[in-house]
């Protein structure tokens, strides 16, 4: 089990990447054959007439090219209280509010515990390549992640965004124990109701173990951006509370004053020294590894539209590697990033075959819009593409209704 596990092992995670990757093919007809088996019973499936077939060639067939559009009538349904089996054989507990990113406003769509298996998945196999290059040791990661409060459906289903349901799963917490990879924060800070407030004390719980931080991430480029802009403007405030040993009076929420207390302490050395490191800085450049000695890089999507952050990124980072996470979407992860020696610009991400069902659209006739009409180019399967080619990614996932058997396309690699 999970919770007895002390450390992820690095090679076996690896070797398992190699060996699935090496037999792509075969991998990505047993993962069809098991979305399409352990959800024989939807509703949206039964009316595609596939009678229990779970080979390509028929799902292709079958199955049409879809939308979220397109499904948001069934994942309506879920969300209003129908537990009838819609797009899913399993029953649906989460729903996920998109980022917007994409179609510029959320999506909802519903998660479960595969999509969180998948996600860990991803996870691993990303912190395997990237501790193979960069080595970190017992310590801390100074996470600027936030876990926004879950609301309830019509139907009573719990809802969040897709961080959110990730960061509240219990096994989240001790996966990132067993990569070596856990927040410095508490709980109360990450789920706090203030982002702002929240930042604050990310900052605080950081300089307060700024021996112990291996590494710094957050979810978006521009996110890590923003904190250290943040920090800029309250350095010395953070300063006084480490000195004092009490946390600043902007500090409201009860639940987040009452968990700093127990990791706030005075502490004048310490507020010394960071004043000090932070006096001395011309114009904030190599700020991150001053106050984080023994931090090995810092991780974020930083690719697509986070690359105009890198530049101000690698101000603050100074000789710090910078390394891109993993491809993912609303409807479900795609790849690893198994080269982080890389910079963001060149990131390469290799498809985990075993977490989905992947066809590509060929990008040479135009727009996807104008291609979804069109009989041709059909798609091609993972092991189909050619190195040089652009394509459209249709994710068929193990476990998110919305792309289950609909294909959805989303947007190429970053």
């Amino acid at each position: 089990m999970l919770e007895k596990m002390e450390t992820v092992d690095v090679d076996e995670l690896i070797e398992e990447f190699e060996t699935i990757t090496k037999d792509a093919e075969r991998i990505q007809r047993e993962t069809l054959r098991k979305i399409l088996e352990e959800n024989a019973s939807a509703e949206y499936l039964q009316n595609l007439g596939l009678n229990g077939r779970t080979d390509p060639e028929s799902f292709k067939s079958c199955v049409p090219l879809v939308t979220h559009e397109d499904l948001q009538p069934y994942i309506q349904r879920i969300i209003d209280g129908d537990i009838s089996p819609i797009l899913t054989g399993k029953p649906i507990t989460t729903i996920s509010r998109s980022s917007g990113t994409t179609q510029g406003k959320p999506k909802f769509l519903p998660f479960n515990d595969e999509l969180m298996e998948t996600t860990l998945q991803i996870f691993r196999t990303s912190y395997a390549f990237r501790n193979r290059e960069f080595p970190i040791g017992k310590g801390k990661a100074l996470q600027f992640i936030y876990g926004s409060k879950q609301s309830k459906t019509k139907g009573g289903l719990n809802a969040g965004t897709a961080t959110t349901n990730v960061y509240r799963s219990s096994t989240f917490k001790a996966e990132m124990k067993a990569m070596q990879s856990q927040c410095c924060s508490p709980d109360e800070v990450i789920f706090g109701p203030d982002f702002h407030q929240s930042l604050y004390c990310h900052l605080l719980c950081g300089l307060i173990f700024r021996e112990e931080i291996q590494l710094v991430f957050s979810t978006f480029a521009h996110s890590l951006v923003h904190a250290f802009r943040t920090f800029e403007l309250v350095w010395e405030e953070l300063c006084d509370d480490i000195r004092e040993g009490v946390l600043s009076s902007r500090i409201t929420v009860p639940s987040i004053r009452a968990a700093m207390s127990k990791i706030l302490k005075p502490n004048p050395e310490l507020a010394d020294l960071i004043h000090k490191k932070c006096s001395g800085l011309s114009n904030w450049y190599g700020l991150i590894p001053e106050l984080f000695p023994n931090a090995k890089y810092l991780s974020g999507i930083m690719t697509g539209s986070m690359e105009h952050y890198l530049k101000k990124l690698r101000h603050y980072a100074g000789d710090l590697p910078l390394m891109s996470a993993d491809y993912g979407s609303s409807e479900g992860w795609i790849g690893a990033n198994v080269n982080p020696s890389l910079p963001p610009e060149l990131a390469t991400f290799a498809v985990l075959p075993n977490i989905g069902y992947f066809e590509f659209i060929p990008q040479r006739l135009g727009n996807l819009e104008s291609q979804v009409l069109c009989i041709e180019p059909k798609p091609v399967g993972l092991t189909e593409v050619k190195v040089g080619e652009e394509y459209e990614i249709i994710v068929t996932n193990v476990a998110v209704a919305g792309s289950l058997f609909s294909r959805i396309p989303i947007c190429g690699l970053p």
